[in-house]
């Protein structure tokens, strides 16, 4: 039975004269040792750290070597210049401070923020591609004002920021050949300001950001109301149709019905494949919203700013560990205490996210220009791109194929040149046009728009 039902959903690509390839490209063993590197001891030593600073509520203690945020920003720089000096020194650490005037919602006076950030250049000056991991430092209890009370914020977001710190300590050494960056944001709690502060920052310095991936909430395998115990799984949301599209651009996706899509749709899919090369059984489950419902997080201003960027959350939240004061009612404990994290969990998810920068990184950039040609009146589907502006030049092409209900791609095939020609109809079928390397690394895929 399972035969024939793969038989029958490969049926349409039967007509198909070039021969598909697998339908992953194929695992890096580089990649996958840097993976099995990430360690949980690490990861919950850094949690238990983030938590002994009392509460990381970012109108709380700046000069306090032992409480409040201003500690536990210190000790998240401390580390990344660690990892600087253990990887050779090339990565840079900077403390990236703004100052937010009172909102009259959740900043009640003048604050200076700072958000934690490493940057390992690229090792190709022709490569200006960027790729972004982030968490948030902050923590908050019940009352989102009380910047005295303890608030452990093990789980959200200790369990994003410590990711991104171990991401920096695997990767450190390594050479890429564009730019990665970690940082831990603040203010994400009281309104997203160290995230704005720097979706900003990338659009006025004009980074070439290809992706955002934020890690908030995404060490607990345990969900409450109802219990719901997941650790195989992760969701990665991710916006349809971009928050910042302009008119004609509007028209275009009308034209195309490219709303499940949009640059953050594409990078979540490459997400759910590297999954599959790397995640060991770990799957990712997409999620086709910008975020839970009626929410948003660090991720938001980027996609505001235009960047594709997603969000990575654990399947099943426990709200009982999540804004809570510290406390026991009816038996059950409130907080979001250490305890609540699932370190062997917390280690997949890192592994997701590290194994996606890395296929990023050492895949060329993405073509450009690739357009679906529509002069002729025909049934087939020709397409045509560019090669990208930055970076090394691709070793070849795959065009990756799927029909128009189908969540995820279903066939790829490897060309040579700039174009391509399938015996199939764009009525019925989404096309995709990625750039890979000799030894089979993907970029992300872009979607084909009219060409003449």
């Amino acid at each position: 039975m399972k035969l024939a039902a793969l038989l029958l959903a490969l049926a349409p690509f039967a007509a198909l004269a070039q021969k598909p390839a697998p339908l992953l490209p194929p695992a890096d063993p580089a990649i996958q040792k840097l993976v099995d590197e990430i360690s949980a001891k690490n990861l919950e030593a850094d949690i238990r750290k983030l938590v002994s600073f009392g509460t990381r509520h970012t109108l709380s203690d700046t000069q306090s070597p032992t409480r409040g945020i201003g500690a536990a920003r210190n000790y998240v720089r401390d580390e990344f210049l660690k990892y600087s000096k253990a990887g050779g020194g090339r990565m840079t650490v900077e403390m990236d401070t703004f100052t937010v005037k009172p909102d009259g919602r959740r900043i009640n006076k003048p604050v200076l923020m700072a958000n934690v950030l490493a940057t390992l250049p690229g090792t190709d000056p022709t490569d200006t591609r960027i790729i972004l991991v982030s968490g948030h430092i902050d923590s908050r209890v019940s009352d989102v004002m009380n910047a005295t009370a303890d608030a452990p914020g093990a789980n959200d977001d200790g369990s994003g920021t410590v990711l991104v710190m171990e991401l920096a300590r695997v990767l450190a050494g390594q050479k890429f050949p564009c730019t990665l960056k970690f940082v831990a944001v603040q203010g994400e709690e009281q309104g997203l300001y160290g995230s704005s502060h720097l979706a900003e920052r990338a659009k006025k310095e004009g980074w070439n950001l290809v992706a955002m991936l934020n890690n908030d909430i995404v060490g607990n395998s345990h969900g409450f109301d109802p219990i719901i115990n997941d650790g195989t799984q992760v969701r990665v949301f991710s916006e349809g149709v971009p928050a910042n599209e302009t008119p004609e651009q509007a028209k275009v996706r009308r034209q195309l019905s490219s709303e499940n899509d949009a640059p953050s749709r594409q990078v979540a899919r490459y997400i759910q494949r590297t999954a599959q090369l790397y995640g060991r059984g770990h799957k990712v489950a997409l999620e086709y919203r910008p975020d839970r419902f009626l929410r948003g997080g660090d991720h938001t201003p980027f996609n505001q700013q235009g960047f594709a960027a997603v969000r990575f959350t654990e399947m099943n939240e426990d709200y009982t560990h999540q804004h809570q004061d510290l406390r026991t009612e009816k038996g059950r404990a409130y907080g979001d205490v250490t305890e609540g994290v699932d370190f062997a969990y917390l280690r997949r998810n890192a592994g997701i996210n590290l194994a996606t920068m890395a296929s990023l990184a050492l895949a060329p950039a993405a073509p450009a220009k690739v357009e679906v040609l529509t002069a002729n009146l025909t049934n087939r589907t020709e397409l045509r791109w560019e090669a990208p502006a930055t970076g090394p030049k691709p070793s070849g092409y795959v065009v990756l194929v799927r029909e128009t209900s189908a969540p995820q791609w279903q066939q790829r095939f490897p060309v040579a040149g700039l174009t391509a020609d399938f015996p199939i109809s764009k009525d019925n079928f989404i096309f995709g046009v990625v750039s890979i390397d000799a030894a089979g690394h993907e970029s992300v895929a872009v979607l084909p728009v009219v060409g003449r």
